[in-house]
């Protein structure tokens, strides 16, 4: 007879219980009402994520109690800030905001939303769930600043936990000089990384606060010119 193992009573994480997300859900869907339709399609998206993310570090795991709010809820605020048909977003991670954009999207079928990631592990999780969700979506396995110049004309650009603003503007740079509006969804930093870009950048822009987090800020970034080599 093998012997049993007797240590310590350990749990993997794969075979833990998930958690109840329904109250959390409940409370999303109330800060950014959508459809029935995409709601659905957020649950099979939200439902991938989670089950991968115990393979696949896709989201904080101290996050997934919160993942509709923390989320799902922070990304589908953009959509009430724009308007466009191609949408591209930038370091993509665990489709935060860019496929939750998507699902909300895949309505109409002239949408296309752009995910640009350079792990290939995430990037692999990006193309399951565009695949397994039916989303309008195209991903994109490159690096941000090797592929801004090569995508085709962007309506909107959108970025989240992607890096500090006098970066990040080089990132989308291409993109608003072609005529797209970024929408950078940033924290309580904001003002001062602001000031530590404006020494490199003239910059067209509000700020708007966040829906779900009263610390949070999302930048609207109209023009864009550099005028001093930087970061």
């Amino acid at each position: 007879m093998p012997e049993r193992d007797h240590s310590a009573g350990a749990v993997s994480k794969f075979e833990e219980p998930l958690p109840d997300l329904s109250a959390d859900r409940a409370r999303a869907l109330e800060l950014v009402p959508v459809s029935r339709e995409t709601t659905e399609r957020l649950d099979r998206f939200v439902s991938l994520v989670v089950e991968r993310n115990r393979m696949t570090n896709l989201i904080a795991a101290s996050t997934v109690p919160h993942i509709w709010t923390r989320h799902v809820a922070d990304s589908l605020q953009l959509l009430s800030l724009a308007q466009g048909r191609i949408w591209a977003d930038l370091g993509s991670g665990g489709g935060f905001p860019g496929l939750a954009i998507a699902c909300a999207l895949a309505g109409s079928p002239e949408h296309t939303v752009h995910l640009v990631e350079s792990r290939e592990r995430k990037a692999a999780f990006l193309t399951e769930a565009v695949q397994t969700v039916g989303l309008p979506a195209v991903v994109h396995t490159a690096r941000i600043e090797d592929i801004a110049e090569r995508l085709p004309p962007i309506d909107i650009v959108t970025a989240r936990a992607v890096a500090p603003l006098p970066k990040l503007l080089g990132y989308v740079y291409p993109l608003v000089k072609k005529g797209a509006k970024a929408l950078l969804m940033k924290g309580q930093d904001v003002e001062a990384e602001l000031t530590q870009a404006s020494r490199y950048w003239r910059i067209a822009s509000q700020l708007v606060p966040s829906k779900t987090d009263s610390a949070g800020r999302i930048m609207i970034v109209s023009a864009l010119e550099r005028h001093r080599q930087g970061p």
